[in-house]
């Protein structure tokens, strides 16, 4: 099958081809034709299988064969709405739409917090097909009156999962409040979980399902691996693995955003460039690393899950769990980075005592076990026991957390993280706490900041409750 079989206009399969992509992935080949017919979809596939071109081709097909539209002052309506959940995201995205639709009459533009917004101001202003934007800064510019939505057609939320699991679910739904009912809904997500279905629910209208893969699969292409460590040592080993193996483009994952700046440092002081990325950088730090990553001058790039989203390079070879996620399904995002676009990749991690829950819960949600090997020198220390590990003031996780039930495996005591009161004992969503390590989910009171603020991927504090808000 070829991108000329599945009846995209002809500049669409030239620009696709000047990119140099000839056929289509299994998600693009049955999401294209799917959103061409303009009914509500809901797709799923592996992270790294082509979702983007999956609703960006079909939606510029549809857009350009119904030709412009005009708001009441005569500006080029918005038609389209891209949702995403992280600033990097929906740069990449806004990006791909101008590549594909470099050779239609359509005009998009992506907008995020952490820069200003008279810029985003003055485009709006002089019209745009297809908006691509965070969900803070878009309500932040309805609010003001500078956004005009009621000619949407196309809504589309790119990577739903992660979008519930930063909390953004109020936002969602004061979205859908803006944006007309008659319009054609498609929902992307790496993931399926029961949220998601959820959501589905109450935004689609009969949605045809496309799942190209199983349920939090992984994908093939990615050879696994698992080094157990002391906990003292990681870093050490880290700059081992890479020296050795002769890495060049390594992009490494924390837990927590003070974690990634000192690994950072950590490597900077062995003379392995590198930088962290995560939401506390401004929108400018954030860009020249990933830029510089991007184009292979920085060797190593440091993030946290949530700033890790958008970063899209077809050849990433190494990506590293320098601590494993406290959320399955967060590794298989992670280890999704790399093996893209039908390369090879390799994934490792590396584990100490106190994250063996962590990899036990990953391996049975993957349906695998994850090769392990000692590397030399790098032993384990013999008798070194579990502690739990702190994600800040009075919040734990793992064995012997001080938080919830079960050895602090369950729920906080103040509340499950979706909105319900949690009682020490009664196990959560998840036997890792996810409650505590990724913070609101679902029905638990309104947003305080997110990506575009620079505080998303920032834990909740204990109770459920988040930080002051600080400003989008």
């Amino acid at each position: 099958m070829s991108f000329d079989s599945l009846g995209l206009a002809e500049p669409i399969v030239r620009a696709v081809r000047e990119q140099g992509y000839t056929q289509p992935t299994p998600i693009q080949a049955q999401a294209i034709p799917a959103v061409m017919k303009g009914g509500d979809l809901m797709a799923g596939a592996q992270t790294g299988t082509g979702k983007t071109a999956g609703f960006t081709l079909p939606t510029l097909h549809r857009l350009a064969a119904a030709g412009p539209k005009r708001d009441a002052r005569g500006r080029v309506a918005i038609r389209a709405l891209i949702l995403t959940p992280t600033r990097e995201l929906a740069a990449q995205v806004e990006e791909s739409v101008r590549q594909y639709g470099k050779y239609l009459p359509l005009t998009s533009m992506v907008m995020f917090g952490g820069v200003g917004m008279q810029p985003q101001i003055d485009r709006l202003r002089k019209g745009v097909d297809i908006l691509v934007a965070t969900p803070g800064r878009l309500l932040d510019h309805h609010q003001q009156g500078t956004l005009d939505l009621s000619h949407v057609e196309i809504f589309i939320l790119d990577e739903a999962d992660r979008m519930l699991d930063m909390g953004f679910i109020h936002d969602i739904k004061k979205v859908l409040a803006i944006v007309p009912k008659q319009k054609q809904s498609l929902l992307f997500s790496a993931t399926f979980s029961d949220d998601i279905k959820a959501l589905a629910d109450r935004l689609l209208n009969q949605p045809a399902l496309i799942e190209v893969a199983r349920r939090n699969q992984t994908n093939d292409a990615i050879a696994q691996k698992v080094h157990p460590v002391g906990r003292e040592r990681k870093k050490e080993l880290l700059a081992h693995l890479i020296r050795q193996g002769n890495w060049h483009q390594v992009l490494v994952f924390t837990r927590m955003k003070h974690g990634a700046n000192r690994l950072a440092e950590f490597l900077n002081k062995e003379e392995i460039s590198a930088m962290a990325i995560h939401g506390n950088k401004s929108q400018g730090a954030r860009t020249k690393a990933l830029s510089e990553f991007k184009a292979g001058t920085l060797q190593v790039l440091v993030a946290t899950d949530i700033a890790a989203r958008g970063i899209d390079i077809d050849q990433l070879p190494h990506v590293v769990n320098f601590e494993l996620p406290n959320v399955p399904e967060d590794y298989v995002h992670r280890i999704g980075r790399t093996g893209r676009a039908g390369a090879q990749g390799e994934a490792v991690s590396l584990v100490c005592v106190d994250e063996e829950q962590f990899l036990r819960d990953i391996e049975k949600l993957i349906k695998r076990e994850i090769p392990k090997a000692v590397v030399p020198g790098f032993e384990p220390p013999a008798g070194e026991k579990a502690e739990p590990i702190v994600l800040g003031r009075r919040m734990t996780i793992g064995v012997g957390a001080s938080r919830g039930g079960r050895g602090g495996q369950g729920r906080p005591a103040g509340g499950d993280g979706r909105g319900r009161p949690g009682q020490p004992g009664q196990p959560g969503h998840s036997a890792q706490g996810r409650a505590a390590g990724q913070g609101q989910r679902q029905g638990q009171g309104p947003r305080q900041g997110g990506p575009d603020s620079g505080r998303r991927d920032r834990p909740a504090t204990p109770g459920g409750a988040r930080p002051p808000r600080t400003g989008r």
